[in-house]
């Protein structure tokens, strides 16, 4: 007991409040998950109506034809989701940045992982097969080393690497015209890709709420 009333002599850390932005994250991964529902209907909606009699947007010697009402529409829905991932991408760091701030301050600890890794380790070739759920992983363990890591930071970045293998996934390697093809063409592996996307996005929105809510417990429990 003297021991701990020690470590507690001093000033309170300095520390950000993160429910809001947590509720933020929550919110936005949401809507991400929504968002690729919609384009798993569009991509149904495609194969159903099949191919037109002109064939793919795409045309031999790189001429695209007009496209129909449908693949318009397809246009719009992908370009919609790409702006809800991008505002989600951007919600979901800032709350892992207060997050991480708030461990460094509890622990008084460095963090395994430097402060540009939270933004580098997701574009950096290879390294970003690894680096951000270290990083997530860093937040967790530096305020309670003596937990194992909540299984759903495995499944969230096991499902997100999933959605990122094929080029079919979040960042298509394909442009849309070619993806619209892609839909008539044999539907199944974009609807699989959606699937995993919309589960990799609630995976990430539990993880926000089971981490934060960890956080929170234990700054309670510190009375700061």
């Amino acid at each position: 007991m003297i021991e701990q009333n020690a470590v507690q002599v001093g000033p309170p850390p300095t520390l950000r409040p993160v429910r809001g932005a947590a509720r933020c994250a929550v919110v936005a991964l949401s809507l991400a998950g929504a968002a690729w529902v919609v384009r798993a209907v569009w991509h149904l909606r495609l194969a159903a109506a099949g191919e037109p009699a002109s064939g793919p947007p795409g045309q031999d010697g790189g001429a695209h034809r007009p496209l129909n009402a449908l693949e318009d529409s397809y246009h719009l829905v992908s370009s919609a989701g790409a702006g809800v991932t991008a505002v989600c991408a951007i919600v979901f760091l800032f709350w892992l940045d207060q997050m991480r701030d708030n461990a460094k301050a509890l622990t008084g600890a460095r963090l395994v992982h430097g402060y540009g890794w939270l933004w580098l380790g997701w574009i950096v070739p290879v390294a970003n097969l690894w680096i951000p759920r270290g990083v997530v992983a860093d937040v967790h363990r530096s305020v309670f080393p003596e937990r194992p890591l909540p299984t759903v930071v495995n499944w969230w970045w096991g499902l997100w690497l999933l959605g990122l293998a094929g080029g079919v996934g979040i960042i298509y390697a394909d442009d849309t015209d070619e993806v619209i093809a892609r839909a008539y063409e044999d539907v199944v592996p974009l609807l699989a890709a959606d699937l995993v996307i919309v589960a990799a996005a609630a995976a990430a929105a539990l993880m926000v709420h089971t981490l934060t809510t960890a956080q929170q417990e234990h700054i309670a429990r510190k009375g700061y």
